[in-house]
């Protein structure tokens, strides 16, 4: 098979297993996205929209703006054809030198560091969080104190110590979120969903 008919073959099979699934065509774009990305099916009862997410995402998408990844793996994933005809830009600094520093100077993890470094670059962009629990708490932390002002937050932490917690945290906050309840997540999880959402950008530009 092709690769198109392999990708056209795996959606019909999700469309068939989910059923009446209940998501608005939008957000099922991004749910069946995830669900091929992961083959789990848990995603179904687990995600979670802010009511102004896809409209969030799509406009500061449209309007170029700037994406942060929380690590290498989420923005090496981030599909940059779909970005670039907006002119956004995708950028990690997990590795950058200030963050290291940061980290050692302020007793942090390079995680929450990183998000510091980045809080200035987060207004009306998009940050995409696939790995620590920690980068997501630390941007909820600047985004109560007015310091950072992200248009949408695509959170997807994964683990054991305060991934659930941290998602629910998000969950209550203000700002627009696509997340997911438990302890599940990762960076394929939160790469799907921004590039779903890019995709969905497209098709209305």
């Amino acid at each position: 098979m092709k690769p198109n008919e392999i990708e056209q073959e795996s959606f019909r099979i999700i469309e068939s297993e989910a059923g009446d699934h209940g998501f608005p065509p939008d957000q099922w774009v991004i749910v069946r996205r995830m669900i091929h990305t992961t083959a789990d099916f848990d995603y179904l009862s687990s995600v979670r929209f802010h009511p102004d997410a896809i409209a969030s995402g799509i406009n500061a998408i449209k309007s170029g703006c700037k994406i942060i990844a929380d690590i290498q793996m989420v923005r090496t994933g981030i599909n940059k054809k779909l970005l670039n005809p907006f002119g956004c830009e995708v950028h990690c600094f997990i590795n950058d030198p200030e963050t290291v520093s940061m980290a050692e100077r302020n007793q942090r993890t390079r995680s929450e560091s990183a998000v510091e470094l980045a809080a200035d670059m987060t207004k009306g962009g998009i940050y995409v969080i696939g790995n620590a629990p920690t980068a997501l708490l630390r941007l909820l932390d600047l985004v109560e104190e007015g310091k950072a002002r992200p248009a949408l937050i695509i959170g997807f932490p994964v683990g054991f110590v305060n991934a659930a917690e941290s998602k629910e945290r998000l969950l209550n906050s203000k700002c627009p979120y696509i997340t997911n309840c438990g302890r599940k997540g990762g960076s394929s999880t939160a790469v799907s969903a921004i590039n779903a959402l890019a995709h969905l950008a497209g098709v209305r530009s």
